[in-house]
């Protein structure tokens, strides 16, 4: 076994000697596990030594006390593979990570328990966390440094400098890493003010400071809150990620990357965020709430070093110009065999519509009041609410109350109305088609906020009730769809126009090549391949397209299918060999 040691003192150092940290993002639970050495190798190409993940404890943990450490979130496999092409590590494990990705990797499970206040010193958080802990720091502990593995440091929380200031808190969640093992040194890292610095801190621990832009700057007010140690920015937000309804897909100033990029190797050390950014496969892009709610989409491309489906950009040749003059290139041969390929247009296969199928992909719970998806033990997807209503055929002021995040209205399954967002509890008068009518309500999570002071109100679905002109309407049914089970969907059922409905298309290949799904003309909704969700999709953009990833396609016959929730379908879809962000 190699054991070698790193220290922080002035700077940073292995074996006694300076380093200088060249970083590189990527999260192994946004790739599948197949491209990994395919994006490590490119990442060490570019002259990086180390590459940086998140922890994402929801992924680890789907259902409490349950634990996954297998396929895309096999972290002990992408660490080792690090090291076996002489990267190091550094491993962010806090309970929250932000990341754009949902819920800030908090377990959506958290939501049920009563009263619970998240990253703060209290219980049942911290039992939580504890209980979390002692499963993950058994793969953790033997990768550390000293051990004869690459992980040379780790994170204590993350940015909460910009969330509260509990140092009890921290110095918990420090104490309960090193009770399961943690040896190497801690980090912290916040938005780069003494204020936040301070905040996010704890004694003893360097901080580190994630910004994208005036290097020269943050560093200076970090030097006057950390003296002499050593400066390094831990996420160098070298693009931005994209929300449904943006506009366009966000990239950066390539000019002024290079420039920052130059001016922190001489003065410090760097971690590109993000150097590969990857795919929220599923149901597991975040969301941000300023003004409204702002899901983020499907790609979480980045504008990073590598693209989403791994290729080389001129941002990676440019850095890498940079990276050459502070240190030597290694040289290092792709292994891995990826080819793009447009497979061309498929017609509609099979469809079924949701209602006819409702019964075999759920089971109904009634209740006098509506109950959240958190309540009926539902992560993420979609809920259907059902009820009867009699209040003659013009329905008023309609409001749902303490809702997330989008709902669509239908009486005797016909369409009347869409809410979303702001709109939920804003009144709504719609017409109905009889006296008496059967009223569904399909909600769609479109992803839980993974940044400030909502995490805690992050209940999906609808927790205050539905009201109709001032009054609470009561007894409702459920049907939880987190559409985990799309292999229980009975095509041979009925179809109606205008409702949420299943598309089914066959793809036969001869060789499984990276592709871009393209659904022009359609709605809304989300897409499974062979059975993996591979994302949500919606006309508003600005992504156009999605990526399926070779390693989910197989040779010979695959099944795709399209759930399209607002009616509106196109005659086909087609697969493309370039990707449509926007």
């Amino acid at each position: 076994m190699n054991t070698h040691t790193f220290e922080i003192r002035d700077d940073f150092y292995m074996d006694g000697e300076k380093i200088k940290i060249i970083s590189g993002g990527m999260h192994y639970f946004r790739i599948p596990w197949q491209y990994w050495r395919d994006r490590l190798e490119k990442l060490k190409a570019l002259g990086c030594n180390t590459v940086e993940t998140y922890v994402a404890w929801n992924v680890h943990e789907p259902k409490e006390g349950q634990f996954c450490f297998e396929g895309m979130y096999d972290i002990k496999k992408f660490i080792e593979l690090a090291g076996e092409l002489g990267l190091w590590v550094i491993v962010r494990p806090s309970p929250f990570i932000c990341a754009e990705w949902e819920f800030g990797g908090l377990p959506a499970w958290l939501l049920s328990k009563e009263s619970i206040r998240l990253r703060t010193n209290t219980e049942p958080f911290l039992s939580l966390v504890e209980r979390y802990y002692q499963e993950l720091f058994q793969i953790l502990t033997p990768l550390q440094l000293p051990y004869g593995g690459p992980i040379i440091m780790m994170q204590i929380e993350n940015e909460y400098g910009y969330y509260g200031n509990d140092v009890n808190y921290m110095i918990t969640l420090k104490s309960s890493m090193e009770k399961n093992g943690a040896i190497v040194p801690f980090v912290t890292s916040d938005g780069p003010t003494k204020q936040t610095l301070m905040d996010g801190g704890i004694p003893g621990v360097l901080p580190t400071g994630n910004f994208g832009s005036r290097t020269r700057e943050r560093f200076q007010i970090m030097k006057e809150c950390i003296g002499d140690k050593p400066l390094m920015c831990m996420e160098f937000w070298i693009g931005w990620f994209d929300a449904w309804e943006c506009g366009k897909h966000n990239t950066s100033d390539l000019e002024e990357n290079k420039k920052d990029l130059t001016d922190m190797l001489e003065l410090g050390h760097v971690n590109f965020y993000m150097f590969h950014g990857g795919t929220n496969f599923g149901f597991m892009n975040g969301a941000n709430f300023y003004d409204r709610l702002e899901p983020d989409v499907t790609s979480y491309d980045y504008d990073a070093i590598l693209t989403e489906n791994g290729e080389l950009t001129k941002k990676y040749y440019e850095f890498q110009k940079i990276i050459g003059t502070y240190t030597t290139l290694p040289k290092v041969n792709f292994t891995t065999d990826i080819k793009k390929c447009a497979y061309g247009t498929l017609a509609i296969n099979r469809k079924v519509s949701l209602f006819s199928v409702l019964d075999d992909i759920s089971k109904e719970v009634v209740s006098p009041c509506t109950l959240t998806m958190e309540q009926l033990g539902q992560n993420y997807g979609y809920i259907l609410y059902r009820t009867k209503l009699h209040r003659g055929t013009h329905i008023k002021k309609c409001r749902i109350l303490g809702a997330g995040d989008r709902a669509i209205l239908f009486a005797e399954e016909q369409q009347v109305g869409i809410r979303y967002n702001l709109e939920l509890e804003q009144e709504y008068d719609f017409e109905v088609p009889k006296e008496e009518v059967t009223l569904d309500i399909l909600m769609e999570n479109m992803g839980r906020v993974n940044f400030g002071l909502r995490l805690e109100e992050q209940a999906k679905g609808i927790k205050k009730g539905v009201a109709f002109d001032g009054m609470l309407h009561c007894n409702w049914s459920h049907y939880t769809l987190p559409l985990d089970n799309v292999d229980q969907i009975d095509f041979n059922k009925s179809y109606k126009v205008g409702t949420p409905s299943f598309y089914e298309f066959e793809l036969d290949i001869k060789e499984a090549c990276d592709t871009f799904l393209a659904l022009n003309g359609w709605g809304k909704g989300c897409v499974f391949v062979n059975g993996e969700n591979i994302g949500r999709f919606w006309e508003r953009g600005p992504q156009k397209r999605l990526y399926i990833p070779a390693p989910f396609l197989k040779v010979g016959r695959n099944q795709i299918i399209v759930f399209e929730t607002d009616g509106k379908i196109g005659e086909n879809i087609s697969l493309e060999a370039e990707p449509d962000l926007g």
